[in-house]
C-alpha cells in the first residue's frame, strides 16, 4: 500500500496547499534546522529544504529534512542534478524512502560557478526531466534506470520546478508538459511578482489540459527591502519584476518597507488563488521564515487541514 505524504493527501482532498521553506545553515548545526521547523509548523503543509543552492555548501537537504520530520514537519527534498551521476541519485532516492520521508523535488541545479567552489567539478549526468522520470519508475515500476528490479520502491510524491517567467517564453508551458510526461506530480514556479504574465502562462497551461495532470503551487515570497526587489530584477535571471512593484516599496517609510513586501505578498497569493489551475502555493521566504505565520494568517490561509498520517 503507497504510503501517502500530508502534502499529497491535502492536494488529493482538493484543498488549497500551502508549502513553505526552509533553508539549511553552512554549518553543522542543528538546532538551526529545529528552530526554522518550529516556527513553520502548524502554518504549511510541507517545508522544502533546497539542495546547495546556488551551489553553495550548506547542510545537506534530506539530513535536514530528516531533522524537520521529528520536529513535525512534512519534508519535501531537493535534490539536484549537479553533483551527483545516476548511481549517486538512486542511492539517495533509496535512503530517503526508506527513511520515511515521502516527497521529492526534482532539479536539475545551479552551475557551480555561481557558487563558493566555482572550481568543482560539475556532473550533470542527468537533468531534472530524466530525474523525475528515473524517480518515477523507480516508485511505480521498482525499476533502476538500468532495467534492473528491486524488491520495494521508494513511496515518493514527485515534483519538478517551473519557471513561467524564463526566456523563450512560449517554451515555457512545453517544458512543463514534459515534466508532466516524464512523471511530475506537483509543480512548484519561481516566485511571481508579475501575476498578469503569470496568469497568461497558466492560460496556456489549461489549453493543453496541463492543469488536470498535475498539482502546481503558485510561487510567492515576501521582498525586505526596495534593494532587494532592484536585485532581483536587474540580476537573477529568470526573474521578472515589474516597477510597480519597485514603485509600490519606495512609496512607503523605509522602516516600514519590511512589512510592506509582506501585505505585497499576501495580496498577490489573493490573486493567484483566483487563477484556474492554481492548486496551492509555495512560499519563499528565504532565511525569513519568521514572516510565514503572518503571511498565512493574512492570507486566510488557516488552520490548515489536518490528515492521520
Amino acid at each position: 500500500m503507497k504510503t501517502k505524504s500530508n502534502l499529497e493527501r491535502v492536494l488529493e482532498a482538493g484543498q488549497f496547499a500551502v508549502t513553505g521553506e526552509l533553508g539549511p545553515p553552512q554549518s553543522a548545526d542543528a538546532e538551526v534546522i529545529r528552530r526554522k521547523a518550529r516556527i513553520l509548523k502548524g502554518n504549511i503543509d510541507a517545508a522544502n529544504v533546497t539542495d546547495g543552492q546556488t551551489a553553495v555548501v550548506r547542510m545537506a537537504s534530506w539530513a535536514a529534512c530528516l531533522m524537520a520530520k521529528e520536529e513535525g514537519l512534512d519534508p519535501i527534498v531537493q535534490m539536484t542534478c549537479r553533483d551527483r551521476n545516476r548511481i549517486a541519485l538512486q542511492m539517495d532516492v533509496l535512503g530517503i524512502g526508506a527513511l520515511g520521508m515521502n516527497n521529492l523535488l526534482c532539479l536539475t541545479g545551479d552551475h557551480q560557478k555561481f557558487g563558493n567552489h566555482p572550481n568543482a567539478k560539475g556532473v550533470y549526468d542527468l537533468d531534472s526531466i530524466q530525474l523525475v522520470k528515473m524517480v518515477k519508475d523507480m516508485r511505480d515500476e521498482r525499476k533502476f534506470q538500468c532495467g534492473e528490479e528491486m524488491a520495494i520502491g521508494p513511496q515518493l510524491f514527485v515534483g519538478a520546478a517551473a519557471n513561467p517567467f524564463a526566456a523563450p517564453f512560449e517554451f515555457r508551458v512545453v517544458r512543463l508538459g514534459k515534466k508532466v510526461a516524464a512523471g511530475a506530480d506537483f509543480i512548484q514556479t519561481q516566485l511571481i511578482y508579475n501575476v498578469d504574465k503569470f496568469a497568461e502562462w497558466m492560460k496556456m497551461v489549461r489549453d493543453r489540459g496541463l492543469h488536470e495532470k498535475v498539482k502546481i503551487l503558485a510561487g510567492v515570497g515576501p521582498i525586505k527591502s526596495v534593494g532587494a526587489a532592484k536585485y532581483m530584477k536587474t540580476r537573477v535571471p529568470g526573474m521578472d519584476v515589474p516597477d510597480s512593484i519597485i514603485e509600490r516599496l519606495q512609496g512607503v517609510p523605509k522602516e516600514q518597507v519590511s512589512k510592506e513586501g509582506i501585505k505585497l505578498c499576501v495580496d498577490i497569493i489573493n490573486q493567484v488563488r483566483q487563477i484556474e489551475g492554481v492548486a496551492g502555493i509555495h512560499i519563499m521566504a528565504i532565511e525569513w521564515e519568521e514572516a510565514v505565520p503572518e503571511i498565512v494568517e493574512a492570507a486566510g490561509l488557516l488552520p490548515r487541514p489536518k490528515f492521520a498520517l
